[in-house]
C-alpha cells in the first residue's frame, strides 16, 4: 500500500502527516521517516500537499482550532484504545481533561494507567489531540514530541477559543 506523506512548517515545529486514501494514519513533529516507522506499514510517497487534509491542518494552525475535527483518521487498537481516542476528539479545543476523566468518560474509571498509554501510543498527533489530556492537579504530564510543543499547541487553542 502507498502512504501519501508530507512535512508541514508550523509554528510548533515540522509536522509530518501520513495519509492512505485521504484517511490520516500517522501525524507528529517528527521526521516523516520516523512516523513512518510508527506505521511500518506501506511504500511511502512524499507530497508536497495532502489536499483537504493538508488545507485543513494549516486552517488550525492559522487559527481555526476546530479545522481538524473532521479529518478521517485511523490507527490500530483495542477498544479502549478506539474509545479513549475518539473520546480525546470530543474534547473541545481550548479545553483540558485529566488522565483520570479520560478513563471515566471511556467507562473504566479504574483504568487510568490505561488511558495515559492511549496518549503515548497515539500516533495522529495533533489531530487526536492527546495535547488536551493532564495529570491530575492541571499537570502537563508528558507529550510524544515535547512538553513546549503541548504547550504551545494548548496556549494557540486557548488564544483563538477566546477570540
Amino acid at each position: 500500500m502507498t502512504l501519501d506523506a508530507t512535512t508541514l512548517d508550523t509554528p510548533a515545529g515540522s509536522l509530518s502527516v501520513l495519509a492512505r486514501d485521504g484517511v490520516v494514519v500517522a501525524a507528529g513533529f517528527a521526521s516523516i521517516d520516523a512516523m513512518a516507522a510508527r506505521v511500518d506499514d506501506g511504500i511511502v510517497t512524499r507530497r508536497r500537499d495532502l489536499g483537504p487534509v493538508t488545507r485543513a491542518i494549516a486552517a488550525y494552525f492559522d487559527g481555526d482550532v476546530g479545522a481538524m475535527d473532521n479529518l478521517a483518521v485511523e490507527q490500530p487498537g483495542g477498544d479502549f484504545f478506539q474509545a479513549a481516542w475518539k473520546v480525546m476528539r470530543e474534547v473541545p479545543a481550548g479545553e483540558t481533561i485529566t488522565y483520570t476523566q479520560l478513563a471515566e468518560r471511556v467507562g473504566r474509571p479504574r483504568a487510568v494507567r490505561a488511558a495515559g498509554s492511549a496518549c503515548a501510543r497515539n500516533r495522529i498527533a495533533p489531530i487526536i489531540p492527546c495535547h488536551r489530556i493532564l495529570r491530575a492537579g492541571g499537570k502537563p504530564g508528558g507529550y510524544y514530541y515535547g512538553l513546549t510543543a503541548k504547550a504551545w499547541l494548548l496556549e494557540h487553542e486557548r488564544r483563538h477559543v477566546a477570540k
